[in-house]
């Protein structure tokens, strides 16, 4: 992944993609409250914490000065923070995209917007050639993002994520800049 200094704003149609802050974390805790979230993913605990917030600001910051990760906040045009999205750098050439929107925002294609300028970010800007994502079999509405943004279906990952002690299958898209 080529090395930014500064981390990026990427401005679409209705969102900016923007850092982190830790004014955003008390609205993340809050979105977050939802068990549908841990339900409906790898890494957001149930429940969800002011401490849970905290770590993932830290961790996401560690990640872009270690050059392994941009988490970028999805904020509508008012800068108020209504997701997350980011890339995470797996093995130098290829990323992980990986992305959650606070519920009352759902359904209305941000994260499609969101993820589409995200991917063409990872391409252009960082050299990437394969962005991936995975969504566990009962999130079918992640898989048609994946499908919107031009992903394709490549493999099932049986028993490939481990979460409460109990092993789930995973659908893995992708999309190559070439």
């Amino acid at each position: 992944m080529k090395k930014l200094n500064e981390f990026p704003e990427i401005e679409t149609e209705r969102l900016v993609l923007s850092k982190l802050k830790e004014e955003d974390l008390d609205l993340v805790t809050e979105y977050l409250q939802d068990r549908i979230f841990s339900d409906l993913t790898s890494n957001i605990p149930f429940p969800y914490t002011r401490k849970d917030a905290e770590f993932w600001l830290k961790m996401s910051e560690e990640a872009f000065y270690r050059n392994t990760g941009y988490t970028f906040a999805v904020r509508n045009k008012e800068r108020q923070i209504i997701g997350a999205i980011g890339l995470h750098d797996r093995d130098g050439d290829k990323a992980e995209l990986g992305y959650w929107m606070g519920r009352p925002f759902w359904n209305k294609g941000y994260i499609t917007e969101a993820a589409k300028a995200l991917i063409e970010f990872g391409f252009k800007e960082l050299q990437f050639n394969k962005i991936y994502a995975t969504y566990f079999l009962h999130n079918r509405a992640s898989g048609r993002i994946m499908e919107k943004i031009g992903m394709e279906q490549e493999a099932l990952l049986k028993q490939h994520l481990k979460k409460d002690d109990e092993y789930f299958d995973v659908m893995m898209y992708s999309i190559f800049r070439k």
